[in-house]
């Protein structure tokens, strides 16, 4: 492995500063801490590399992502920190910085850590439309189930009422929810949310222990289905013009969707009602990511022009953006479309006056970004 720092020219502080918002809402600093590579030599990301999710366990020590490469690759978060808090940026590639990897059978779409299980069971959605659990002390599948008939699986994820239960949304245009505890993960409500079968591209239940859980379809819509009676939705959620790739609750009341029609919408779980539109990244044909951290009501997405882009709740337009950086000699450390897109992020989940978010690109790098919230200013 060559000498990752080489590769890489960052910005100069003027370029960082025309990164940000414009906006003088903007409460927070953020800054690149850490950029982890497997290029090598190459100077440009294959899509073969594409990491299309990230997740931190229930601790939000371990970080696991996985993505079109066939492989689970799980770090420590602390061996993703800078080890010298004045240097610019920690440079490190996927072997060293990597505690272990699974390999899988198939390219991975989704993972989910099963709620209960202290961070030791992983659960994947893949291309070949099967859901399997991984027990992680022992690094092999504990649980497997294919019931939606080899069509892609987009989304997984679990109740945090009834943490063994599970749910999957596939290509195949339905939610399925499921109970490992029973033969074959028996499942035990399926739901059709479009008429025409549209694809089934995100599933997520209430993260507050609530009885709703969020679908996001290929038909422009996303619905809310009450888990205790899974017939018809409660909610629906009609505003984007294109498929809706991702539904995020914020907080109690609310949800984020994000569209390949370029833009972020909040919701009232209440009555459906659209509270705001969140415009600026690009989004127009591919899975860009979508978190939040919840207790700084920030939303973070990545965007086709190959930046990494944070909104927060109560404004429409960016509070900060970043480019993930060209790779070669006499780049700007700027965006570069030939480069690819930024492809997956994540927010951890701790912390109120300080945050990190981490990005995953097309050309398989990570990049951790570390945030500060500014001191208040007082006038006197």
């Amino acid at each position: 492995m060559k000498n990752v720092s080489s590769q890489f020219n960052f910005p100069t502080q003027e370029a960082n500063e025309k990164e940000r918002s414009s906006s003088g809402t903007c409460e927070w600093d953020f800054n690149l801490s850490t950029i982890v590579s497997s290029r090598g030599g190459s100077t440009g990301g294959a899509v073969s590399n594409t990491i299309g999710v990230i997740e931190f366990d229930p601790s939000n020590a371990v970080v696991a992502t996985g993505g079109i490469a066939r492989k689970i690759r799980v770090y420590s978060f602390n061996s993703l920190l800078p080890s010298d808090r004045f240097c610019q940026a920690n440079l490190l590639d996927h072997v060293t910085a990597c505690a272990y990897t699974l390999c899988t059978p198939a390219k991975l779409s989704s993972l989910r850590w099963r709620p209960g299980s202290d961070g030791r069971v992983l659960c994947s959605g893949d291309y070949d439309g099967v859901v399997t659990e991984y027990d992680l002390e022992t690094r092999l599948p504990v649980f497997e189930r294919d019931e939606h008939g080899g069509r892609r699986v987009w989304s997984v994820d679990y109740s945090h009422s009834d943490p063994v239960l599970g749910a999957s949304g596939s290509d195949d245009g339905t939610l399925q929810m499921w109970d490992p505890r029973c033969d074959g993960g028996e499942c035990v409500a399926s739901v059709q949310p479009s008429e025409a079968r549209n694809p089934v591209c995100c599933v997520e239940f209430d993260p507050f222990g609530g009885a709703l859980v969020a679908v996001g379809c290929a038909d422009r819509r996303a619905y809310g289905y009450d888990m205790r009676k899974m017939v018809d939705p409660v909610l629906v959620f009609d505003g984007h013009r294109k498929t809706v790739t991702y539904v995020r609750f914020i907080d109690g009341c609310s949800v984020v969707t994000a569209g390949t029609d370029g833009c972020l919408k909040l919701w009232d779980t209440e009555d459906s009602r659209e509270i705001r539109t969140y415009k600026g990244h690009t989004n127009n044909r591919s899975f860009v990511g979508l978190s939040v951290w919840r207790n700084g009501e920030l939303i973070g997405c990545g965007s086709e022009d190959n930046r990494v882009y944070v909104y927060d709740k109560r404004w429409g337009e960016p509070i900060w953006l970043h480019g993930f950086g060209a790779v070669g000699e006499g780049s700007s450390g700027g965006c570069d479309e030939e480069l690819g897109f930024v492809s997956s992020v994540c927010w951890r989940q701790v912390g109120e006056e300080q945050c990190t978010l981490i990005a995953g690109g097309s050309d398989g790098d990570l990049q951790v970004f570390s945030g500060r919230r500014k001191p208040l200013m007082l006038d006197y």
